[in-house]
């Protein structure tokens, strides 16, 4: 029988651990970094938006525009172009806060009568302070480090759907888009960025 050394029977490596995600990680608002002076490390910051239960999902799909060209029956290299991209987060949130409903039913904020609460109403036009800007999502490695995914603008474009039920916490989905912006001058790709830590065997 002759034998095969030439392929391997799993793809997993000596790096395959620490390039596992796990858990549900954590998404923020204004997340940015700011480099460290004197070429210090710098850091990280931004405001947790808060909890979930459920999971978070990202999800970004390129649009694939395929030419049509006699002769060519097939899929070929060449004749397919990127017309555009869609990039979204899925989360299913917990903690329901004023700025968390405010931001999935796209509302401002109204006058309450009762001084104990804040009122948010509907909105009648999407406005600059509707989209969440820098919208982080830093899951983690089974090592502990972190991968980070930055929208520039993300608006919800799911709206507010909670159901209360007997002896469980009620979770709101809601589904972020990633937006670009107008005065950027680059409507041909959307503002998304992925940091993906550098392994060190």
């Amino acid at each position: 029988m002759a034998e095969w050394k030439d392929f391997k029977v799993s793809g997993v490596t000596a790096n395959t651990p620490k390039s596992i995600m796990l858990g549900a990680g954590t998404l923020y608002r204004g997340l940015t970094f700011t480099k460290g002076s004197s070429g210090g490390q710098g850091s990280w910051a931004g405001e947790i938006i808060g909890a979930t239960s459920g999971g978070t999902k990202l999800s970004i799909t390129p649009e694939i525009t395929d030419v049509d060209v006699d002769g060519v029956l097939v899929k070929a290299k060449g004749l397919s172009f990127k017309t555009g991209e869609k990039a979204t987060i899925e989360t299913n949130m917990v903690e329901l806060t004023k700025d968390w409903i405010k931001a999935v039913v796209i509302g401002k904020e109204g006058a309450s009568e009762d001084s104990r609460f804040t009122v948010i109403e509907s909105d009648a036009h999407i406005s600059d302070a509707s989209y969440v800007e820098n919208f982080g999502y830093v899951g983690f490695m089974t090592d502990g480090t972190p991968i980070v995914i930055i929208f520039d603008y993300a608006l919800c474009t799911s709206g507010l759907e909670a159901e209360g039920k007997n002896k469980e916490a009620a979770v709101t989905p809601a589904t972020f888009e990633c937006y670009a912006e107008l005065s950027a001058g680059q409507t041909d790709t959307l503002p998304y960025h992925i940091y993906v830590p550098n392994i060190t065997a």
